[in-house]
């Protein structure tokens, strides 16, 4: 059904709904859940809403109690004290009038000091609002459930056998677990139906960068976009992207707050494409921004025609137990020719693009640029080894497991062997007497050396901390007489 369908149907049922009864309410409501498709919620916000009639609409005059004396009284006692807000001036009001009256600076008549003492915090920030709105020269910004209520919910039940064109959107923050400072972002999009899937580096999320991206990605796509579902980010519940998907003519949706299941396909692309091919370093500024670029340009092609997913066809629950029963595997650009909701044209253009891509040329791409992106994070230079042909990536594919991990974003960092001392060598000066007495008696014990040592100099060693590296030494000197003794008979 049309938007515009629903709401010519809203408008028709709602006056039926709230003259009924409790039990017709329950009726009329599964009559237009079931018409609509809307969650039962949502339709009872709907249908709930006050027909609002400009000829039989009450306008109610209150009487005015703060006439424009108390509002000056107000206006300078908010002056002098600095433009604190309603709730502080309220606590200080009493002293500062006072101090003000005791100091000649002010004179009020009973009548008005009186009225000036009762003004509530609320009526003093009701009565300053335009005047601090022209002082700062800016409005209170819309609080953001009044606009998060122009986008309609949409759960994980209203996905099944949807056209192309229908996406899921999110941001993937490239922060390296550290949410200090700049750092970059990824805005995701997946096709629902295909599992086609775009990605695009932005450097700060902000709104007016969000809408510009969702037109790069509206272009990127092979189809055309009908809907966009979103999380509750501020990011994207905003007038700009309602505005956007209102002039494209875009159905927007997002997904119930802290409901992830709500877009678990773009939360599986999220794993499965940014972080297997970035990882989850840290990456900042233009730099690292136009290698991501590149790198997803090179990704795009070679996840969308080349790597195979699955795709969920049926779910079935048997006592605890939930049964999921999938599709073969196909990868998006064949779920795309093969859709008969998919233009012929558009079939066409997938079919060449699929014949001129070389999945070994993009994957040679795809590893060069994740090692310049390691080593912009790190700030090393890049690997030579990354730096060689495409016959020499050929070459090395059949005994590249014998390296483990092949992805650069992935690799762990080299363990640093330590060479030097941390603290000063014990036996310094009487290392040579000890190896004379291991000459002389292989077999001695440690704690005999240590005892010969406690009485040649007492002072040295007056206590037994220095057994256990004495017993180490000794370890280590016989390990290496006995590699000598091998050696030595062969």
């Amino acid at each position: 059904m049309e938007m515009q369908a629903k709401a010519e149907l809203v408008g028709v049922i709602r006056e039926r709904y709230l003259c009924a009864s409790k039990k017709d309410k329950s009726r009329i409501l599964d009559e237009f859940v079931a018409v609509t498709g809307h969650h039962r919620k949502h339709a009872v916000r709907l249908l709930s809403e006050p027909i609002l009639n400009s000829v039989s609409r009450v306008v109610f005059v209150g009487r005015k109690i703060y006439h424009d004396a108390v509002r000056e009284v107000i206006v300078t006692l908010w002056e002098s004290s600095d433009r604190l807000c309603g709730k502080r001036l309220k606590v200080i009001l009493p002293d500062l009038l006072k101090s003000m009256e005791g100091h000649g600076h002010l004179s009020l008549d009973t009548t008005l000091k009186s009225l000036v003492l009762r003004v509530s915090a609320a009526t003093i920030d009701r009565l300053l609002r335009p005047l601090r709105e022209q002082a700062t020269g800016r409005k209170p910004t819309r609080p953001k459930r009044r606009t998060r209520a122009k986008v309609n919910v949409k759960t994980f039940t209203e996905w099944e056998d949807v056209a192309p064109g229908s996406l899921e959107v999110d941001f993937v923050s490239h922060c390296g677990g550290n949410l200090s400072g700049a750092f970059i972002h990824s805005l995701v999009a997946t096709d629902v139906s295909s599992g086609w899937t775009e990605c695009v580096p932005i450097l700060i999320r902000e709104q007016s960068l969000v809408v510009e991206t969702m037109e790069l990605l509206r272009k990127r796509f092979p189809f055309p976009i009908v809907g966009i579902n979103t999380d509750n980010d501020s990011s994207f519940i905003n007038e700009s992207l309602i505005a956007y998907c209102k002039s494209k003519e875009i159905i927007f949706t997002r997904s119930r707050p802290y409901k992830k299941n709500d877009q678990a396909w773009i939360e599986q692309k999220n794993g499965a494409i940014v972080r297997r091919y970035l990882g989850y370093h840290r990456y900042s500024g233009a730099v690292a921004c136009q290698t991501i670029s590149h790198l997803y340009a090179k990704i795009r092609w070679y996840v969308n025609m080349f790597q195979p997913s699955f795709k969920l066809e049926s779910k079935s629950r048997i006592g605890s137990k939930v049964k999921k029963k999938y599709h073969a595997p196909q990868t998006p650009c064949s779920r795309l020719i093969n859709d008969p909701r998919v233009l012929a044209e558009t079939k066409e253009v997938l079919r060449r693009e699929l014949s001129d891509k070389d999945p070994l040329q993009l994957l040679h791409e795809i590893r060069k640029t994740q090692s310049a992106l390691v080593a912009l994070s790190s700030n090393d230079e890049v690997s030579t080894e990354q730096r060689n042909s495409l016959d020499d990536f050929l070459l090395q594919l059949p005994r590249l497991w014998e390296q483990g991990e092949s992805r650069p974003t992935h690799q762990p960092k080299p363990i640093r062997t330590r060479n030097y001392r941390t603290r000063l060598d014990p036996f310094e000066g009487d290392w040579s007497t000890i190896l004379e007495w291991l000459q002389k008696e292989p077999d001695v014990a440690a704690s005999t050396l240590l005892e010969r040592l406690q009485a040649s100099k007492p002072d040295k060693y007056a206590d037994d901390k220095t057994l256990r590296t004495l017993q180490r030494r000794i370890g280590q000197w016989r390990c290496i007489m006995a590699k000598q003794l091998v050696v030595g008979t062969t």
